[in-house]
């Protein structure tokens, strides 16, 4: 039998002998009294200690490298409201699993490939949820706008008109307003809690927003008034942004089809004749060719990326 083989089936029965540990009941199947009363806290798995010495081993290892506000930040603009170290003992875990398994599957070269999945899938993860989480947060924007102008007409004052978003709009932007409300509660200035929403959401708008509402607590006037206006300028924008959407989606399908065009046609080749891409490894010139390709396709990948990727 395979070394590896043996290594992956003890991994395997050890991670069941935890699972049964933690979950499997340890007595009989009765509800104690103490389960009743209120001032006993419910008991703890048996992986919890470990669990918690693992957590701060990781959160010492963030603070060392200086990783903990950026790793933070990265969970905040996702929505995700699990730990940092929760967040990176997964990743870790998830990565020494997939390690395993392609040591099972194929030896070392699967095994890394598989084992960089878990992290670099980890950060696709968070990103691709910041970027929808902000654009969500800009589609809402100009709703919830108007839904604090008509506080402010009703006679609401401005922290109750922040929280009536918080209330009635749909995530996130309910939660990032109930997350400046919350803040101005406790004592934290409400300008410095707008503009942090604002660089968390990557908003221009929302940084217009912010400006406006200081300026008004220091000159005074109709916020509501504007509100309405930059509630306007902010649909015309949207607007435009999806329009522009609009026309370069045709450019961007463009780019993924000729990105992908290259490895169809070799994937097609290799099934249907293999000899005919073999003497590209065979020789000094067939790799120089390959390489030459990987350049060009490099640098007509990032000026079609360029091309389509319109700021305003």
């Amino acid at each position: 039998m395979s070394p590896l083989l043996v290594l992956g089936l003890a991994a395997a029965t050890a991670a069941l002998l935890l699972l049964a540990l933690a979950v499997l009941p340890a007595g009989p199947g009765r509800v104690p009294l103490s389960r009743l009363d209120p001032s006993v806290g419910p008991p703890t798995s048996a992986l919890a200690g470990p669990a918690a010495a693992a957590g701060a081993a990781v959160d010492r290892l963030l603070t060392r490298r200086g990783k903990v506000a950026a790793g933070t930040a990265a969970l905040e603009r996702a929505g995700m409201t699990t730990s940092l170290s929760d967040f990176v003992l997964v990743t870790g875990l998830a990565t020494l699993g997939l390690v395993a398994l392609g040591s099972l599957l194929g030896g070392l070269v699967p095994a890394v490939l598989l084992g960089l999945g878990a992290p670099v899938g980890a950060k696709v993860l968070l990103r691709v949820r910041g970027r929808r989480r902000q654009a969500a947060f800009a589609d809402q924007l100009d709703d919830s706008l108007q839904l604090m102008a008509s506080s402010l007409r009703a006679g609401h004052s401005l922290l109750r008109a922040l929280d009536s978003v918080s209330h009635e709009a749909a995530s996130p932007t309910a939660e990032e307003f109930a997350r400046i409300v919350n803040e101005t509660r406790v004592g934290r200035d409400l300008s410095d809690a707008l503009e942090e929403v604002a660089a968390r959401m990557a908003s221009d708008d929302f940084t217009w927003v912010a400006q406006a509402i200081a300026i008004h607590r220091e000159v005074g006037g109709n916020l509501a008034e504007v509100l309405d206006t930059v509630g306007h300028t902010i649909r015309e924008r949207n607007a435009i942004r999806r329009q522009v959407q609009a026309l370069s989606a045709e450019g961007k399908l463009s780019a993924v089809v000729l990105m992908a065009l290259p490895f169809g046609v070799i994937g097609f080749i290799s099934l249907t004749n293999p000899d005919y891409l073999a003497g590209f490894g065979d020789s000094l010139a067939g790799w120089a060719m390959l390489a030459v390709a990987a350049v060009m396709m490099t640098v007509g990948g990032l000026w079609l990326r360029k091309t389509v990727a319109i700021t305003f």
